[in-house]
């Protein structure tokens, strides 16, 4: 009975490698497998009598109110173009730098990606805005669409990101369930601030080395950035082109400060960041039209819908895999595996790493994470430390050639004459960069635990 489980979880992976909808794959599944498994005896079917529950639990759960209101806000800095504007800015204000055209990218990716928090998105977004320029520029097209697609997948790690919001809100769920089966029935908690804060010091690191990468490229290989023309530099004042940056910084610090000074919970720091975003765009010369403020309301809602579709179908999915016993299963095998719990993480990290090239971020933090998380964290590991640890392997995952999403997204916008080959090498230094980092946050896990145990003391 219980290789069923491992037999349902490889047929929903076949299922969705074949192009059907997530929600409905994962929900699909489950049910075909509850029926076989009923009729044959195999299957309880008072499993199933939970899902209600499950389905009320998610609908009146706060937490994940944040996820439309952080998607409004990423939609608003695009489709006013606000973000575009933005990269424009920050170009000239480092136009006289060689390669400031590439830290433009990183900077302005940088707060798009973790407002938007979708990996497609934004790498399109910043491929359709920044890559024709760095082209004509004379950037090495490899150089190019490797930045843009490392600076893509930084929405996993960066807050305020949708990414971490749901990522936090299973490992709290998970946390909970390890402590009560060690028989700790007064459990600690662990929030999405929690995983916010804790995610700060890594996302930091990691857009350091990719700006010292740049540098380091400007310095020893200067052909592949060249220096922006004299007509192309700024001709404006550097505190007018300042001032211009200042709204969009002001808005991405205020949320995460009011959630770093206990002013907000991160729902309603994302309520601010939503009225802020819509609120500048409105006083943007431009405004806001009324056809993108109905493109606006769209993709928030179809984004929206996605999230909570999966999520629906992935607490069917993990109600029927546990009916199966396959949570035991894994448990079994964690327990008899040698070398304890470095070796469990080390299966588990690989697994998330292989299954980022065929599943969406979404769907691994809401299938993988609820069967692994507990295990782990019954085996002593921090919350925050494997919750930064997972979502910087997910980033690694989607950048990764011959099947990282990131490299697909990018293709679908780069022009016919940048070939397939020269954006799979352009992002080999930025996945050595990043597992540089996995190499540190193991080594150091301070790296992700500190800033939350002192402002919070957990």
């Amino acid at each position: 009975m219980q290789a069923l489980s491992l037999v349902m979880f490889a047929v929903v992976c076949f299922v969705l490698m074949a192009g059907y909808p997530v929600a409905f794959s994962l929900a699909g599944t489950a049910l075909l497998f509850a029926l076989g498994g009923t009729l044959a005896g195999l299957f309880d079917p008072a499993f199933l009598t939970a899902f209600p529950n499950r389905v009320f639990g998610t609908l009146s759960n706060t937490t994940l109110i944040a996820v439309p209101l952080f998607v409004l806000m990423g939609v608003v800095l695009e489709k006013s173009r606000l973000a575009e504007r933005l990269l424009k800015t920050m170009a000239e204000l480092f136009g006289g730098i060689r390669g400031g055209l590439g830290f433009s990218v990183v900077l302005v990716g940088a707060l798009l990606a973790a407002s938007t928090g979708i990996v497609g998105a934004t790498v399109v977004t910043m491929g359709l805005m920044s890559l024709p320029s760095m082209l004509e520029r004379g950037y090495q097209p490899s150089f190019a669409t490797g930045t843009i697609c490392a600076t893509g997948t930084l929405g996993q790690i960066i807050p305020p990101s949708i990414a971490l919001v749901l990522l936090g809100d299973v490992l709290s769920s998970a946390y909970q369930q390890a402590q009560l089966d060690l028989g700790i029935f007064n459990p600690k908690t662990v929030s999405v601030g929690d995983l916010f804060v804790g995610a700060l010091v890594p996302g930091v690191i990691l857009v350091m080395l990719y700006l010292g990468y740049i540098a380091w490229i400007g310095w020893r290989h200067p052909d592949r950035v060249p220096r922006v023309a004299a007509t192309d530099q700024a001709s404006r004042p550097v505190l007018r082109l300042l001032a211009e940056l200042l709204p969009p910084l002001v808005l991405i610090a205020g949320v995460l400060g009011s959630i770093l000074l206990g002013w907000a919970t991160p729902t309603e720091a994302a309520g601010v960041g939503a009225f802020g975003a819509t609120l500048l765009a409105v006083l943007q010369p431009a405004g806001l039209t009324r056809t993108q403020m109905g493109e606006i309301g769209r993709a928030t809602l179809e984004v929206t819908a996605m999230v909570f579709m999966i999520l629906i179908g992935a607490s069917l999915f993990s109600l029927v895999f546990r009916g199966f016993g396959g949570d035991e299963l894994i448990t079994e095998l964690f327990a008899t595996m040698p070398g304890g719990v470095v070796s469990a993480t080390l299966l588990v990290m690989a697994v998330i790493f292989l299954l980022g090239f065929i599943l969406d971020f979404i769907e691994i933090i809401f299938v993988v994470v609820p069967i692994v998380a507990p295990i782990l964290l019954t085996l002593g590991l921090d919350p925050v430390w494997l919750g930064i640890m997972i979502a910087i392997n997910l980033q690694t995952s989607f950048l990764t050639p011959p099947f990282g999403f990131a490299l697909f997204y990018l293709r679908g916008v780069t022009p016919a004459s940048v070939e397939t080959a020269a954006i799979y090498r352009g992002v080999i230094p930025f996945i050595a960069l990043q597992l540089a980092l996995l190499g540190l946050l193991a080594v150091w896990p301070q790296l992700a635990t500190w800033l939350p145990q002192q402002l919070y003391g957990s």
